[in-house]
């Protein structure tokens, strides 16, 4: 559970924390874009030494994000069996019995894997770099537009922001019913299914019953403050953009761009 890292912010004097959100998102997503282009190995490797300079920018740990993948290797593991599998096409690798494996499954997993690897590293570094409270104003006006057809960015806004505050809060609070179950005796790992079913019954009861209490808790809070979903409301923070931010915003569609290019020319 401590491998998960999305979500939690980590304070440092670093130009990517200072810059805009607003423009720190849209650059996240052009560059998820850019991602997805059928650009090839070229490609992957121009994103991901873009994606690396800026978490050196941001002077965070490669350890801390990378650390992310470890839950992911089942899925991973299992995309790779599928593809095993199903794919018949490309140049037969070897054989397991009257089973042949073929390149293209490989290959099409390995684009699975590095394309999810680029996706937590520019997701990682977004929320490592941005307050929840920046998250959610930059958020709010970039949904701004669509209040003409009456959608609540506001409410939005906040939905996201509490979302991505509370996965850090609930990973905790899982790792520490499960070390407060198995210092009861309860076993997590081992035993036969049915005991595995109510070892994890017990820790799903209990952690729902937390993230419940959290939740009324923090609708207390809210309350108690005066919070009012609908109401037009004032802000101590103004989000202004900067040289930097363009900077970055021209730079993400620069790569966005380059990428179309290799993908059309692939």
């Amino acid at each position: 559970m401590g491998n998960f890292t999305l979500g939690r912010y980590i304070p440092m004097d670093s130009p990517i924390h200072k810059m805009d959100p607003r423009a720190k998102i849209c650059a996240m997503l052009l560059v998820l874009i850019a991602v997805f282009m059928p650009a090839g190995w070229l490609g992957y490797g121009i994103i991901f030494a873009v994606v690396a300079g800026v978490i050196l920018c941001a002077k965070l740990s490669f350890r801390y994000i990378l650390k992310s993948m470890k839950p992911m290797m089942f899925m991973m593991l299992f995309l790779l069996v599928i593809n095993c599998l199903v794919m018949k096409t490309g140049t037969p690798l070897f054989t397991i019995g009257s089973f042949v494996i073929y390149s293209d499954a490989i290959t099409q997993t390995l684009y699975i894997v590095v394309r999810l690897l680029l996706m937590i590293m520019i997701t990682t570094c977004l929320t490592a770099t941005t307050k929840p409270l920046e998250m959610t104003l930059g958020i709010e006006d970039l949904l701004k537009p669509f209040e003409k057809i009456h959608v609540p960015s506001h409410e939005i806004a906040m939905l996201i922001s509490i979302a991505l505050r509370f996965i850090p809060d609930l990973i905790d609070e899982t790792t520490r019913i499960m070390k407060a179950q198995e210092s009861r005796g309860v076993d997590l790992k081992e035993g036969k299914f049915t005991e595995k079913i109510m070892a994890i019954l017990s820790l799903v009861v209990p952690l729902f019953v937390s993230a419940f209490q959290r939740a009324e808790d923090l609708a207390n809070a809210m309350e108690a403050r005066g919070y009012a979903p609908g109401e037009k409301r004032t802000r101590y923070k103004v989000l202004k953009m900067h040289k930097r931010d363009w900077i970055l915003l021209c730079g993400a569609f620069a790569l966005l761009a380059a990428m179309i290019v290799l993908a059309y020319f692939r």
